[in-house]
């Protein structure tokens, strides 16, 4: 249960002559807000906050991010301890239940996930009226929503089975999203194998032939489990809160899931890694002049953009980043590839941003998804399903948010207000009489 932590002190606001006394609110980590939720009933004002850049929707307990320090903490603990030391399940188990697991909670979580590794046989049945040119996130939407159609458990209070949505959930996704592939290709659907890890078993899905079996490489699971796990959450961004306000209608949870698969297809959102592959595609294609992009990226008349460099949230350092350029340079070496030409430019572009006044002024720094699309790249992965892989790793963050706010005793149906700028009054005119 959340609970707000309800200062002593408070903030004082003065409208036409009058002072109001706003109750201040303070997180475990010392973060502060002025509690306006009675704003309106007692001045006749509203707050407006394009973007929502200065506005708290919720009290949570899942994830902690300081952007200006480039902390990111889920359920306290640090981003580098478990991106190093847990597997992804682990991780979601974490998200999902507030602690790390025992072996024993591991285990039997694994099993769930296991039994729930199948999809209903009607469900396959759905690949085949999708266009061979489909988007896979068109894919993957549609197939999560369509479950809620498969295990209609809407009960009055469907956090008694949240265990079991939960695990069916994400273990589903997981073989939806290589089946969708596997379709694209016109190639025979890989069933789950029970002897195989969580993301073992996924690579095995998307790659495994009958005339060129698929060899598990630890090192390449090893690299999909630290993907995976750097974006499994990341506090109230677009899709999270996607999540959160289609969830506040009480909406079920796998269509409450579906629109944060739909709100993360976006470019400026989990699209930004396969923006990042396009931008070296082009820099290579046009010469390799990389430093002819950096004048681009410095000169304000010059629409083009470095992506895949700075953060909306963090100002400092991205704290993924340096973790997934490690797991990066891993992969590559274990998969023999030492002269990729797009990671060259990648280091290149780095190597002059960071030392680049230009830059470090900005905070314009290196950020997870400069990265990550060069490793799905190797792995074999395309470019139209690296948004699927985004959404992969961030289900057990939208499950345990739409989880929290379903709990939560401060639930309100999410409804912002505007200001209107319309015209005004208008006398209305018949249709014969209208110019």
């Amino acid at each position: 249960m959340l609970m707000d932590c309800i200062s002593n002190e408070k903030a004082e606001l003065t409208l036409d002559g009058k002072t109001y006394l706003l109750p201040i609110v303070v997180g475990t980590m010392g973060e502060k807000a002025i509690d306006i939720r009675s704003l309106r009933a007692e001045t006749g004002y509203i707050t407006i906050d394009s973007g929502y850049m200065n506005t708290g929707s919720c009290s949570s307990q899942i994830t902690f991010l300081d952007g200006e320090k480039g902390i990111l903490n889920y359920r306290g603990y640090a981003i580098d301890d478990l991106a190093d030391n847990c597997s992804f399940v682990e991780v979601a188990y974490l998200l999902l239940h507030g602690s790390l697991p025992t072996r024993e909670d591991l285990r039997k979580f694994s099993v769930l996930l296991n039994c729930y590794s199948l999809i209903h046989e009607d469900m396959v049945h759905f690949f085949d009226h999708f266009p061979p040119n489909a988007a896979p996130m068109t894919i993957l939407s549609s197939m999560v929503n369509s479950l809620s159609t498969f295990y209609p458990e809407m009960n009055e209070n469907p956090l008694e089975d949240i265990d079991n949505m939960s695990a069916r959930l994400i273990s589903k996704v997981r073989t939806i999203a290589a089946f969708s592939y596997r379709k694209s290709l016109g190639a025979p659907l890989v069933m789950p194998r029970h002897d195989y890890s969580y993301c073992a078993n996924f690579l095995n899905m998307m790659f495994d032939s009958p005339v060129n079996p698929y060899v598990v490489d630890d090192d390449v699971v090893a690299a999909l489990n630290k993907l995976l796990i750097l974006h499994a959450d990341h506090e109230q961004n677009c899709s999270t809160s996607t999540v959160r306000l289609v969830g506040s209608a009480r909406v079920n949870l796998y269509a409450s899931i579906s629109a944060g698969i739909n709100a993360l297809w976006g470019p400026l959102h989990g699209g930004a890694n396969q923006a990042v592959i396009e931008m070296l595609e082009k820099i290579h294609t046009s010469g390799d002049d990389f430093k002819k992009y950096i004048d681009k990226a410095k000169d304000r008349n010059d629409p083009f953009r470095l992506v895949g460099f700075g953060h909306r949230v963090y100002k400092s350092h991205d704290p993924r980043a340096r973790i997934i350029k490690e797991a990066c340079d891993q992969v590559l070496g274990a998969l023999g590839i030492s002269n990729d030409p797009l990671l060259a430019i990648a280091k290149e572009l780095e190597a002059v941003a960071l030392k680049d006044e230009y830059f470090i002024e900005r905070n314009l720094y290196p950020n997870v998804d400069f990265y990550s699309g060069i490793i799905y790249r190797a792995l074999g992965i395309p470019q139209n399903m690296f948004t699927v892989m985004f959404a992969l790793g961030r289900l057990p963050g939208w499950i345990s948010h739409w989880t929290e706010m379903w709990g939560d005793p401060n639930w309100r149906i999410g409804r912002p207000r505007q200001i209107y700028v319309g015209p005004k009054s208008r006398e209305f005119v018949k249709i014969d009489d209208r110019k």
